[in-house]
């Protein structure tokens, strides 16, 4: 387990951002990028998570490919999960790695990506 403060998890998230490539970001508007510890009941049961397993992170709003050009809608959400992510890493690479492929998946998330192609992508 990694442990980082709040302000340093922050920073990767950004640095995570900055990494990605400008083709994943170039679409992307009206999101909020941002960090909890851990999900909450909600959105587990949601979900339909099991004890067991674990969320990274959580995409929250309408797809792009879902939005039949209506434009006005609200923020999208991407929340990325501090804890669990942490509880994953043994050092502060594995961690970076982590975060940037979590917020990649998220992201591809609001692109109208499923499980499925966003797997065949990162093969």
């Amino acid at each position: 387990m990694v442990s980082v403060s709040d302000e340093q998890f922050q920073g990767l998230i950004r640095e995570a951002m900055a990494s990605l490539s400008k083709d994943h970001l170039k679409r992307l508007e009206n999101v909020a990028i941002l960090y909890e510890y851990d999900p909450t009941p909600e959105q587990r049961m949601q979900l339909a998570l099991r004890h067991y397993q674990t969320l990274f992170g959580l995409y929250e709003g309408v797809p792009l490919t879902k939005r039949q050009g209506v434009t006005k809608i609200l923020p999208d959400k991407i929340t990325l999960f501090k804890n669990p992510i942490c509880m994953v890493t043994n050092n502060i690479a594995e961690l970076k790695e982590q975060i940037r492929h979590t917020l990649w998946h998220e992201i591809a998330h609001y692109y109208g990506l499923n499980h499925e192609n966003i797997n065949k992508l990162e093969t």
